[in-house]
């Protein structure tokens, strides 16, 4: 089979390049490769499902471990992963943000041509159906529809208060002018049910030229000399190869698209050597530079009807939402359970956020995998530009093997100490009267003293499911890409996902990601014409 464009990947990223490049280049005929099914499930569309598709290896979530992480006391990190159409938007939790200003500007300070906050803005807002309209920060008319919380839970305002009790600001747009303060997330959710990536650029419109490849795994890239010209896949146990005439893209996700490169003979010469590989292009860098945004969790009970939970007291309360979410799409079940959160100083003497919290109207422990009977309440405290640096490497030649994920948490101590003082925040905010009146019962002890936190961080500490990084982007000799998202040293081949960003910005990952694939779908419509 020949296409013109193939996109390895349909995740956030490929979704975004393949559907917006389908509509730029309608004569091109394009496919997008996904190993895992279609997202056609009550799992993925109703948001409080993410609960049950997340913590567990399933059909649809490559549930990923990292190696032992030293600065976790040698455990190992739990790393979901979206393995379906939409990729992790389909198993997220479906919170839209940009991230700040300054991470955009500090991309093109290091040579990232193009990249600064006016650069990229336009292709948020292009991507954007926001419910608040068309203005200087937002757009309308895009295939990614993004929310308001149309019935916001009275724990998640009570949150919102508590901080402001505890002195910080309040922002009622992550996303505008400043992204400082405490208040509710704006959602990718329409109607009620999840609007992942796939439902954005795939399903919201005809698009004769595009076909989508389910259940169908990148073996390894095809090349003529250091041209890539398709892919080799595996259908049903079948392989095959896909020619591309134009260009190959690759958006597997910041382990996925290494992972694919080094198979593919992509990647640092010793290490490929070591698994039977044979060299095409010695890349150092591939792989190298993941970090990921590591959090610190607390839990509370507090005994209330308004709170999600494992109750078998509320019965008839679950049951009356139920029937609500079947008649009105609204109400509890409406929820992405994360409505609120905020973006702080850990150190009033710094110039910008540098720790984001989620609040959570339930008792969401280990990622969910520890379950609690009971309802209470969950404080998330993730540190947004750590120092720390990991990598990305082959277990095994075989791509079905899981890579070796390595994001090497508090290996810089830095970040252990801007975790400690964002935890010491969250806890002024779960101390003030708003939030106290509940009584909240802690499910852990709480931390006497900054040593005492910093074992529980390590001892407690992990993802909050952003890794990036492992393809850098620069405009320099070892950079994986350029900033047109071109490989180096190889022809017709891009990467279009999270692993090309230089620095992890700062907020959740989706909304950039999809960015990215804007911006490359627009370069590759212009350079083939």
């Amino acid at each position: 089979m020949e296409y013109d464009f193939i996109v390895v990947g349909g995740g956030s990223g490929g979704c975004a390049v393949a559907g917006r490049l389908a509509r730029l280049r309608p004569q091109a005929r394009i496919a997008l490769l996904e190993a895992g099914p279609d997202d056609n499930s009550f799992l993925i569309r109703v948001p409080t499902a993410v609960a049950l598709v997340g913590p567990r290896r399933n059909a649809r979530n490559y549930a990923y471990e990292t190696v032992p992480q030293p600065g976790l006391n040698g455990r190992r990190g739990y790393q979901p992963r979206g393995r379906v159409i939409g990729g992790s938007s389909s198993i997220n939790a479906m919170v839209y943000i940009r991230g700040q200003h300054d991470d955009y500007d500090d991309w093109a300070g290091q040579g990232c041509t193009g990249w600064s906050w006016n650069e990229v803005l336009p292709y948020f807002r292009r991507a954007e159906d926001n419910t608040r309209g068309d203005d200087e920060w937002h757009g309308s008319g895009g295939p990614l529809h993004v929310s308001d919380t149309p019935d916001p839970n009275p724990f998640s305002l009570a949150f919102i208060e508590a901080a402001r009790e505890a002195g910080l600001p309040h922002n009622t747009d992550f996303n505008g002018a400043d992204q400082e303060g405490a208040g509710m997330y704006q959602r990718t959710i329409k109607s009620g049910e999840r609007w992942n990536a796939a439902r954005a650029y795939l399903y919201s419109a005809s698009l004769p030229n595009l076909e989508v490849l389910t259940h169908t795994q990148a073996m390894r890239l095809l090349f003529e000399g250091k041209r890539c010209v398709g892919v080799e896949v595996e259908q049903n146990g079948a392989r095959r190869s896909l020619r591309a005439r134009a260009e190959v893209v690759l958006a597997s996700g910041a382990f996925g698209t290494p992972q694919l490169l080094m198979c593919s003979g992509v990647g640092p010469g010793e290490h490929l050597a070591a698994h039977g590989i044979p060299v095409l292009h010695d890349a150092a860098q591939v792989g190298a530079n993941l970090h990921d945004h590591l959090d610190v969790v607390t839990c509370h009970r507090v005994r209330n009807p308004e709170l999600l939970g494992v109750c078998a007291s509320e019965p008839l309360r679950t049951m009356k939402e139920i029937r609500r979410y079947r008649r009105e799409h609204r109400g509890m079940i409406a929820s992405n359970i994360a409505e609120a959160g905020g973006f702080f100083k850990s150190d009033p003497s710094l110039s910008r956020p540098d720790v984001q919290m989620h609040f959570l109207i339930a008792i969401v422990d280990d990622h969910a995998r520890k379950l609690h009977l009971g309802t209470g309440i969950t404080g998330h405290v993730c540190q947004l530009r750590p120092k720390s640096r990991g990598s990305v490497k082959l277990a095994s030649a075989d791509i079905h093997a899981a890579p070796l994920i390595d994001p090497g948490f508090l290996s810089n101590p830095d970040d252990l100490e801007t975790m400690v003082r964002g935890a010491r925040l969250m806890s002024r905010i779960m101390q003030a009267p708003t939030l106290a009146a509940f009584k909240p019962k802690d499910l852990y002890p709480a931390a006497r003293s900054d040593e005492e936190l910093r074992a529980q961080i390590r001892e407690r500490a992990d993802t909050v499911y952003h890794p990036v990084g492992s393809c850098r982007m620069g405009n320099d000799a070892a950079s994986v890409v350029d900033p047109q998202l071109r490989v180096r040293g190889l022809e017709a081949l891009r990467i279009a996902d999270a692993s090309i960003m230089p620095q992890i910005v700062s907020g959740n990952t989706n909304a950039p990601t999809i960015m990215i694939g804007e911006r490359a779908a627009e370069w590759l419509a212009e350079e083939h014409r």
